[in-house]
C-alpha cells in the first residue's frame, strides 16, 4: 500500500507581515524562501498571474531549496483572464510558462489555472486547451463559476490527467471533492482554520484516492502554522488508519 504523500503550505512566502510571527522579526527578503523550505514542503507562487520570474531567478529559488521541495505556481493572467483559455490566444504564453518553468527542475510542482468567476462553461474551448499542455504538465484547474462543477468536465480533465482543485472561500461553498488525476489540490481560503477544522480537513484528504495532495492556505501571519498543524494531523490519520485498516 502507497502512503499518500501531503505537501502543504501557503499561498506565497515574501511577507514582511509574517516577520516576529513566522520568521525572526529581523530576517532579510533573500533568506525568507530558505528558511520558509526549511519548516514546509510547498510553496504556492501566486505573483506569477501578473509576471513570471526570469529563469534566473527560478534557478535560485530551486538552488536555495531542499530536494524534495515543490513550487506550485500560478499561471499567467494572460492565459486564464485575457486569453480565457481560447487555443488560439493561449498558445503562446502557455509555451512560454512552461519554457521559463523549466528553470525550476524536479522542484516544479502543479501548476495552478485560476479562471475569472464570470467565466461559465465551455467544454469545446477546456477540450482544446488540454490539448495544448505538454507531457508533464501537472496542470490544475480552479473553476470558480458552478457551472463547471459537471460530469462532463470531469471526464475532460481525467483524460488529459488534470486535477480539480477544490477551493473553500468565504463568498462561495466548496466544490465537490472530485478525483481527476492521481493527485489532489486544494486552497484553503478562510481566514483561520481551528484545530477540529484542520482535523477534518485531513480525514477528508486521506480518504481520498489520491497519492500525492498539494494544499495551500492563504497568505495570513496564521497561514505557516495551519500548514504545519495540518501536516501533523494528516500524519496523525494516515497512522490510525495503517493501524486499524
Amino acid at each position: 500500500m502507497t502512503t499518500q504523500r501531503l505537501l502543504a503550505g501557503a499561498s506565497g512566502f515574501a511577507y514582511d507581515e509574517w516577520k516576529g510571527h513566522f520568521y525572526p522579526a529581523k530576517i532579510a527578503s533573500d533568506e525568507m524562501l530558505a528558511w520558509y523550505a526549511q519548516r514546509l514542503p510547498a510553496v504556492e507562487v501566486n505573483n506569477t498571474f501578473y509576471r513570471l520570474p526570469r529563469a534566473s531567478v527560478l534557478e535560485q529559488w530551486a538552488a536555495a531549496t531542499p530536494e524534495a521541495f515543490r513550487f506550485s505556481i500560478k499561471a499567467s493572467r494572460r492565459i486564464t483572464h485575457d486569453a480565457r483559455l481560447a487555443a488560439d490566444t493561449a498558445a503562446d504564453p502557455l509555451a512560454y510558462l512552461y519554457r521559463n518553468l523549466a528553470a525550476l527542475g524536479g522542484k516544479r510542482g502543479p501548476v495552478l489555472f485560476q479562471l475569472p468567476p464570470f467565466l461559465k462553461r465551455d467544454l469545446p474551448r477546456l477540450a482544446d486547451f488540454l490539448a495544448l499542455l505538454p507531457a508533464d504538465h501537472r496542470a490544475v484547474f480552479e473553476f470558480r463559476h458552478e457551472s463547471w462543477f459537471d460530469d462532463t468536465v470531469y471526464e475532460a480533465l481525467r483524460g488529459a490527467g488534470a486535477a480539480l482543485c477544490l477551493s473553500e472561500r468565504e463568498d462561495q461553498a466548496p466544490p465537490p471533492l472530485v478525483a481527476t488525476a492521481p493527485w489532489g489540490y486544494l486552497r484553503l481560503r478562510l481566514e483561520n482554520y481551528g484545530e477540529a477544522d484542520l482535523a477534518a480537513w485531513a480525514r477528508r484528504i486521506a480518504a481520498a484516492p489520491w497519492q500525492e495532495v498539494f494544499a495551500f492556505f492563504m497568505h495570513e501571519p496564521a497561514a505557516p502554522a495551519h500548514a504545519a498543524a495540518l501536516q501533523r494531523a494528516h500524519a496523525a490519520t494516515v497512522a490510525a488508519d495503517a493501524a486499524h485498516p
